[in-house]
């Protein structure tokens, strides 16, 4: 049987403004992104998140970004390596202390950050040697094909190859900017059939037509899409029909 996992980000709230819908996501996902204070979150969040996560079951990883609560992460900060190693390093090692001894499951850097490394060698290694001075043995989630997974694969971190069915791609295999029109979809027929596609086919297409060829092991619906909880729920009926296990393995 083919077997996929299925992530979100979340514990993306903090103080009095709240984002998405985690108590409910939390029942249809197999590992949870957790927000570790710089993008977004804070210490009550992450606390409950931990908690929802352990009694859902849901497999729990560090979802790090850099210090930019004002711009949600997604701008991307001109930092050197040394400085983007350390910020992994913090904000794994600050999630872990809320869970209770429990091995974190995966790491999974957040929007400009996760974007940027994706095409630039030495940033994606820079990440990879602070999850590795955590934990030798904590996957990371990269972009199918990039440089996350080149750079994981060079140093011999575990990596997990990642899709997303709520975004659109470009013909390199990168993610269509959220700046222009379609980047983010938000009709559950169109992102199920995607994820089916991603799954069995091992391939998407792109925005300009052309067909991108990529590895599949994680799929991701981003939390704090509007639409998050009937494109997962769509998603998963999908995926069951296609004899498809979700499980975080």
């Amino acid at each position: 049987m083919v077997r996929i996992d299925l992530n979100s980000d979340l514990g993306e709230s903090y103080g009095r403004y709240q984002l998405g819908n985690d108590q409910e996501l939390m029942g249809l996902i197999t590992s949870a992104n957790v927000a570790c204070g710089f993008h977004a979150g804070d210490p009550d969040v992450i606390a409950e998140t931990v908690t929802i996560a352990n009694q859902r079951g849901v497999a729990i990883g560090a979802h790090p970004g850099y210090p930019d609560r004002q711009g949600f992460g997604r701008r991307y900060m001109a930092m050197k390596s040394s400085e983007v190693e350390h910020l992994i390093t913090y904000q794994i090692a600050a999630l872990a202390g809320f869970t209770k001894g429990h091995r974190l499951h995966h790491v999974k850097p957040h929007g400009a950050l996760y974007n940027a490394a994706a095409k630039d060698p030495k940033l994606a290694l820079a990440i990879c040697r602070g999850i590795q001075k955590f934990d030798p043995g904590l996957p990371l989630y990269g972009l199918a094909g990039s440089e996350l997974i080149k750079a994981a694969n060079q140093i011999g971190l575990p990596v997990r190859s990642e899709v997303f069915a709520d975004r659109a791609y470009q013909a390199d295999g990168s993610l269509v900017s959220r700046s222009q029109p379609g980047a983010v979809l938000t009709d559950p027929e169109v992102v199920a059939k995607r994820a089916v596609g991603m799954v069995e086919n091992q391939a998407v297409t792109a925005i300009t037509g052309e067909i991108v060829n990529l590895k599949a092991d994680t799929i991701c619906v981003h939390g704090d899409n509007a639409a998050a909880l009937a494109l997962i729920k769509q998603l998963r009926l999908a995926l069951a029909e296609n004899g498809v296990e979700i499980t975080a393995g």
